[in-house]
């Protein structure tokens, strides 16, 4: 039973944000912590109650470092995945939010199923005084910009 609460969670979080437009990051942010904090509590606490709270909690930090991302913070992460060394920190501050963000790119790989490029990255975010944690996945669309992934 509570292995099919967590399948629901996860299949309804998944298709609530398929839809989604790429630039609402809030809800871009929502699948990729709650599929990430599933993993974590899965791996740290090996039973369906760790793998709900990892859910919950990454729901939460993957809404709060999407939603604030603006227009320069996007641009900076899209330079990261762009140009960043792997395993080299690149980090900025949002002169207009004052938010810091420390981006940690990994190598680059190609996606077997539609044969594109993707990377995935560990985002360190101190937004409001608070740090939060994430991680991110962007693949290059047909025109070669970097797309986050839901």
């Amino acid at each position: 039973m509570k292995q099919l609460a967590l399948l629901l969670i996860l299949t309804l979080t998944l298709l609530t944000t398929s839809c989604a437009n790429q630039e609402n990051n809030a809800q871009s942010g929502i699948a990729l912590g709650a599929l990430g904090g599933a993993l974590l509590g899965q791996a740290i606490g090996h039973d369906t109650e760790a793998t709900l709270i990892g859910a919950a909690v990454g729901t939460m930090l993957g809404y709060i470092v999407g939603n604030e991302m603006d227009k320069y913070d996007r641009e900076q992460l899209n330079h990261t995945y762009e140009r960043g060394v792997s395993g080299q920190k690149n980090s900025w501050k949002n002169p207009d939010s004052g938010n810091y963000y420390e981006v940690t790119p990994q190598p680059a790989y190609v996606e077997p199923k539609a044969q594109r490029t993707c990377r995935q990255a560990e985002i360190i975010a101190i937004i409001d005084g608070q740090p939060e944690k994430t991680y991110t996945t962007a693949c290059r669309d047909n025109s070669g910009h970097w797309q986050l992934q839901n």
